[in-house]
């Protein structure tokens, strides 16, 4: 079994980011989401790709839950009541990101399920020179017996988080925007080469999508991540473009707000999961009501929060990580970050938080 993950006593752990918007009528759940978890075996240090017919020595190494995880992970830790519907394997894979998503970062997963027999899906990453290459494996879950994909079809939350793709739409997202949740959307890459925006049916259901330069550019044929927010927010309430290292900008096509926010710099280690830490991130500051300049910060300092350690999901930041790099922020930060003198409190240093390690476990001793 899995410990905590975290020391939950302490008042940066209790940090409730929609505590001054919540109500008694509120749901019960602030965000759902759905996908696939795989187990993640990630290996760092590596001083360039693998070549073809050689052996390859890693100096880090870590395993930790990854695909749907590492968003689910990112908005627990950040305070965010989280329920994720996804198939885990009933394996020793299984078991472990199971415990380790229930047991370690309190996540809701009643509307998951066990699956016997079928084996949990891995990957192997291999961070090197700020990049990543990956190699997976895993076969689709047998889909559930029973009237529909999830006991509830979803929960009423305030928020989703949805992946699209093209092709039809998924009937969940639009039962989703029917029953009053906000959905956020990001986006993979576009195997066909088409890059047909129109085929992104759910987008219509969507409140924010946030694909990354490379993305938003190939779907509205533009030159420049900024051009492609103002296209984008022609289709959507709010376009946000990630632009890596470079940061992020936004268009609220309800109100014409634009924001654009740098990168933080930071030492990578492993860029696996920051995309889904900065959505986290983003949408926590649009549940909270923040403007539209901070949730872009928020969500951009959360994100090279993560990637200065192993692994997606449990490389994830909370609070006690939040309020430890405020405190010793650099004096060039001070202003655009100010508003975090309104959410974390001073205090205690951050407590021990549950990280990507080389192993899944340990028998125990006598």
């Amino acid at each position: 079994m899995v410990t905590n993950r975290d020391s939950r006593t302490s008042p940066e752990a209790r940090l409730d980011p929609l505590g001054p918007v919540r109500d008694p009528q509120e749901p019960g759940c602030d965000v759902f989401l759905t996908g696939t978890v795989f187990l993640d075996i990630i290996f760092t240090g590596l001083d360039s790709a693998p070549v073809r017919g050689t052996e390859s020595w890693a100096r880090g190494m870590g395993s930790s839950p990854g695909g749907v995880a590492n968003m689910a992970a990112a908005l627990a830790r950040l305070g965010l009541r989280t329920s994720l519907a996804a198939a885990f394997g009933d394996d020793h894979y299984g078991e472990y990101c199971w415990d380790a998503l229930e047991q370690g970062e309190g996540i809701d997963l009643s509307m998951s399920r066990r699956i016997p027999g079928w084996h949990s899906p891995v990957t192997v990453s291999m961070a090197y020179e700020g990049e990543r290459t990956m190699v997976s494996h895993g076969h689709e879950a047998p889909l559930p017996t029973g009237p529909g994909r999830f006991p509830q079809c979803p929960p009423r939350t305030r928020a989703a988080v949805a992946s699209l793709g093209p092709g039809g739409g998924e009937e969940w997202i639009a039962q989703a925007a029917r029953q009053g949740s906000r959905v956020f959307a990001d986006v993979g890459w576009d195997e066909s080469g088409r890059w047909d925006l129109g085929a992104l049916a759910d987008l219509e259901h969507c409140e924010a999508f946030l694909p990354n330069a490379g993305e938003a550019m190939r779907y509205t044929r533009t030159e420049c991540p900024r051009a492609a927010a103002r296209a984008l927010a022609e289709k959507v309430p709010v376009a946000v473009v990630t632009m890596g290292a470079d940061g992020s900008c936004a268009v609220d096509g309800r109100t014409g707000e634009t924001a654009e926010v740098p990168g933080i710099m930071v030492d990578a280690l492993d860029p696996t999961g920051a995309g889904d830490v900065f959505v986290a991130g983003f949408v926590t500051g649009t549940l909270a009501g923040w403007p539209l300049a901070d949730r872009l910060a928020f969500a951009g300092l959360t994100a090279a929060l993560s990637v200065q350690e192993f692994g997606g999901s449990l490389s994830a930041p909370g609070w006690p990580e939040v309020s430890h790099w405020w405190r010793a922020a650099p004096a060039d930060l001070r202003e655009r970050y100010a508003f975090l003198d309104a959410l974390v409190p001073p205090g205690a240093p951050p407590g021990p938080r549950r990280r990507a390690v080389p192993t899944i476990g340990f028998r125990p001793t006598a």
